[in-house]
């Protein structure tokens, strides 16, 4: 079976996919039911965006079996915060939970877990990250890139043209899919702007779409209309 990630990618201009505040079983079955193509799931990390902490893989079988066998779109997983966050062990048990990608930072991402039976590997740069090695990118088996690229200090401010500028410039010289996470507050009407860069993905997590059901089903329906439309 051809891994779900690539599949969409392959079958969809454009996908949204929601970073979930918490591994959470109410939260992830609003995100499908209000239009969801993907689900981000977090492990072993302090997630800066939602205030969570997110423990260890064998807390969350059960929530991962159950929505696994809810919903057939790509489902991916931050295995860490860290590389000493990292286990080994439980990122050898991804392909058999049906996690379809791995998504972490470059810099925490160990050389010998660039590739996983079954499992694409994306991985994130940060605004410390040199955009001149973007290049290089292309030479080495990663599905896609996460641009995490605004400084903490501006989190849950407005999408600008600048911003746009840079992801056009990340498009141009990874040349792979590049996803954008929701670390601006991006709205349904930044979504025509933020497609004309060539960007593959919207990851909208928090900042975007609140930590409450309610505040995730219409901050949702809003950005999944937006794209349809």
């Amino acid at each position: 079976m051809m891994n779900r990630f690539r599949q969409a990618l392959e079958e969809k201009p454009f996908l949204l996919m929601v970073s979930l505040p918490q591994n959470d079983e109410t939260l992830a079955r609003a995100a499908m039911e209000e239009g969801a193509d993907g689900l981000k799931m977090h492990i072993n990390v302090y997630h800066r965006a939602s205030g969570n902490r997110f423990g260890p893989l064998a807390e969350y079988t059960d929530f991962l079996q159950t929505i696994r066998s809810q919903f057939a779109g790509p489902i991916g997983i931050v295995p860490g915060g860290s590389m000493e966050e990292l286990n080994p062990e439980e990122i050898k048990q991804f392909d058999s939970l049906g996690i379809d990608f791995l998504s972490i930072y470059g810099h925490h991402l160990p050389a010998s877990l660039m590739k996983i039976e079954g499992v694409a590997s994306t991985f994130a740069i940060d605004d410390q990250f040199d955009l001149s090695r973007l290049q290089a990118v292309k030479h080495f088996p990663m599905t896609a890139l996460e641009a995490s690229i605004i400084p903490g200090s501006e989190y849950g401010t407005r999408l600008t043209f600048a911003d746009l500028l840079t992801y056009r410039y990340i498009v141009e010289k990874a040349g792979i899919p590049i996803i954008v996470p929701t670390q601006r507050k991006i709205m349904a009407e930044d979504i025509g702007a933020l497609r004309e860069t060539g960007v593959r993905v919207l990851l909208a997590g928090a900042m975007a779409i609140g930590r409450t059901e309610d505040e995730m089903r219409r901050s949702i329906h809003a950005l999944r209309n937006a794209i349809d439309n």
